[in-house]
């Protein structure tokens, strides 16, 4: 009886000791995990962070333009119905945010035409559409939007909002998942690289800022001759 109750307890002990170090495992193990599933969730893609650079290129490509700033309601009217901006539409891959009132839902030719291409690149891999949550902007309404967010573009300088040309859009991020944001991540690095668009994904905002360069129409019409020109 002795032997047994020595042979028991001997061989509790061995496998007392054999668990801890697992059990002091774990516990790392199981924290990795959910940082690794907390970075994935707050990951930004070094090309896609905001900078004062960025910002300086946006507005580079305007003046490059000889784009005018939209200063008001009168002169984004006159814009629209000149045809200098063009209507965004709902559709299968492209919804518009409810609160984007009908005469901000413009941009310019070739921004519309980005955003047609990726609505549908994005709706035939998720069917799911696309949300733009802000389009063209005026200085009138950047300088209010500004009041109130401090995070928001100044309406003039080398940094003011590319908005207020009507070559940017913003994406929405809330409806996407982990895989759909990986996808627009992706997207938008390769058209950046070729220099067609200058991305941002923003961090107190929840979208993909995206300006979109006139370079995008040659590019659209033979792209595998625009890549193999660079």
């Amino acid at each position: 009886m002795m032997r047994r109750i020595t042979a028991t307890i001997l061989f509790v002990a061995f496998l007392t000791t054999s668990l801890a170090p697992a059990a002091t495992i774990s516990a790392p193990v199981k924290r990795s995990k959910h940082r690794r599933a907390h970075l994935e969730r707050t990951r930004y893609y070094p090309a896609l962070r905001g900078s004062r650079d960025s910002l300086l290129r946006q507005n580079a490509e305007i003046d490059r333009l000889r784009l005018r700033r939209i200063a008001d309601e009168q002169e984004l009217e006159e814009m629209e119905m000149r045809g200098d901006l063009v209507e965004l539409h709902e559709s299968p891959w492209l919804q518009i945010a409810k609160n984007l009132r009908l005469n901000r839902r413009f941009c310019r030719p070739w921004t519309r035409d980005f955003v047609e291409d990726m609505g549908q690149a994005y709706y035939a891999r998720f069917r799911r559409p696309l949300m733009i949550t802000s389009a063209v902007r005026t200085v009138e309404q950047q300088a209010q939007l500004a009041r109130r967010n401090s995070n928001a573009a100044p309406i003039d300088g080398d940094t003011a909002s590319s908005h207020l040309a009507g070559l940017t859009v913003d994406i929405g991020k809330r409806p996407m998942g982990r895989a759909e944001r990986a996808w627009v991540r992706q997207y938008l690095v390769k058209l950046k690289d070729l220099g067609l668009v200058e991305a941002i994904e923003e961090r107190r905002q929840a979208c993909f800022h995206v300006m979109v360069s006139i370079r995008y129409h040659d590019y659209r019409n033979a792209p595998e001759e625009f890549v193999a020109s660079r």
